[in-house]
């Protein structure tokens, strides 16, 4: 079973920066899709960013665009999630996930992922 390891969190000032990163593992398909999410108490997660197998193609959610950047590295397994300009609103549990299968699409829906990550806590102070 696929395994995925988010490492990056913490806490950071508004208008600040911070890098996720997020190493798979045990994966059995050769191709796969990445995304990101976010979740903040009480509510489901987010759709952050998104990365087609490829890398080729990137989706993000309107209120992180031009701030947030989603990068993968086959080689190595991981998809990092560059994150600048930071608000309070961008607080929360952020957890990456893994979408299997061939082809080269991305996905923002929550249910179109297989796997995921344990999640990290991403505070940004104002």
């Amino acid at each position: 079973q696929a395994q995925l390891h988010e490492s990056g969190g913490g806490l950071v000032q508004a208008g600040g920066s911070l890098s996720l990163s997020c190493a798979a593992s045990q994966l059995t398909f050769e191709h796969y899709a990445m995304g990101w999410f976010r979740q903040t108490p009480g509510k489901a997660r987010e759709f952050v960013a998104a990365i087609t197998w490829s890398g080729d193609v990137t989706m993000y959610a309107d209120s992180v665009k031009g701030r947030f950047t989603v990068s993968r590295d086959n080689a190595k397994n991981t998809v990092s999630l560059q994150m600048s300009n930071l608000k309070a609103e961008n607080t929360g549990d952020y957890y990456c996930a893994v979408r299997l299968g061939s082809g080269d699409y991305y996905y923002t829906g929550e249910y179109e992922y297989d796997y995921w990550g344990q999640g990290m806590k991403i505070t940004v102070s104002e």
